[in-house]
């Protein structure tokens, strides 16, 4: 798994208590991205109308949802955002609540697929992991704390 999926992260990370909604989590997210220039100011909007047309489907495990929109929404390169809701928030899934939003944007239909398959990787411990980050206190920790399973998980597979 290596670095690519803390790469694409870098240091969009944000920590909160609440959200109003799930979509503020989603936009919230979605303006990490825009702020350092990975996608454009719709992207956001994008990826909420996404979600209401097609349902809470993003909402992919226990605890985790991945909000993102197509390229051409407004998508200039590949990159991640983690917005981590300490109460949880609703996306009206059964994988509610989530308390892991990890927002993507990807400027074509190829560049991402790395990231999905170290996702998957990431999410065979889904809950353990939500578990641990939400005690979390700074992105500092919650980074270091990717990096550790990250490591492991890879470690494993040799």
């Amino acid at each position: 798994m290596g670095l690519d999926f803390l790469s694409a992260l870098g240091d969009r990370i944000q920590l909160v208590d609440t959200v109003s909604s799930w979509q503020e989590a989603v936009k919230m997210g979605g303006q990490m991205l825009v702020k350092h220039g990975i996608a454009n100011p719709e992207y956001a909007d994008k990826m909420i109308a996404v979600c209401q047309e097609l349902g809470p489907y993003i909402a992919i495990a226990p605890g985790i949802a991945i909000p993102h929109a197509r390229p051409e929404d407004g998508a200039k390169s590949f990159g991640l955002s983690l917005l981590v809701v300490k109460q949880g928030v609703e996306f009206g899934s059964h994988n509610d609540p989530v308390y892991l939003v990890l927002s993507f944007a990807t400027p074509d239909k190829e560049s991402h697929l790395e990231f999905l398959r170290q996702l998957a990787t990431l999410l065979q411990n889904v809950e353990d992991v939500a578990r641990v980050i939400v005690q979390k206190q700074t992105p500092e920790q919650v980074r270091s704390y990717l990096q550790q399973v990250i490591t492991s998980q890879s470690n494993e597979r040799r």
